[in-house]
């Protein structure tokens, strides 16, 4: 008898309890979903594939633009950003637009506490891109660029690239 007394309270607390941290009135015990993203498959120098909280997304790293497929130096970067991120456990963080006009993820993207973006830029392998409203890193980024084409990093040993890659599109239209 004495447990039928006692169950009734403890389940009308667990239930209050459950719809508070289900309307996110408490806060969470355990951490949200893994917000680790993995590498599945690198496009090329500036667009890639992870898992993220159980969903495969195509991600397009904010503020770079790097070579284009069969553009010079574009084996390079995406190799470079192959090796990046292999392995790791990558952070992702947004800025004000979360998706391009083709519905890819733009990230900025990090793996041990290092910037993809930045890193790819300060190799030499891709250039700064503006693109408002995401401009969080733009003068972060700028600064690499600088940094590569003082040390003559990746293209800019040889003064840069023979067309930026938006002009390589603008001449190379896909089919």
């Amino acid at each position: 008898m004495h447990h039928r007394n006692t169950l009734f309270p403890r389940l009308f607390v667990l239930a209050i309890f459950c719809v508070c941290l289900g309307a996110g009135l408490l806060p969470a015990c355990a951490p949200a979903a893994d917000d680790t993203a993995r590498l599945v498959k690198v496009l090329d120098g500036d667009s890639f594939r992870v898992t993220y909280r159980g969903s495969t997304l195509e991600v397009r790293l904010i503020g770079v633009d790097a070579p284009e497929y069969r553009q010079e130096y574009s084996r390079k970067a995406r190799d470079f950003t192959r090796d990046f991120c292999q392995g790791k456990g990558l952070r992702l963080e947004f800025d004000k637009d979360p998706r391009d006009r083709y519905g890819r993820t733009l990230a900025y993207v990090y793996a041990d506490g290092v910037m993809l973006n930045e890193a790819l830029v300060r190799a030499g392998l891709a250039v700064p891109l503006v693109v408002k409203p995401n401009v969080r890193h733009a003068e972060r980024i700028r600064q690499a660029e600088a940094e590569a084409r003082q040390a003559r990093r990746g293209f800019w040993s040889k003064g840069g690239l023979d067309m930026t890659p938006a002009q390589w599109r603008r001449s190379h239209p896909r089919k």
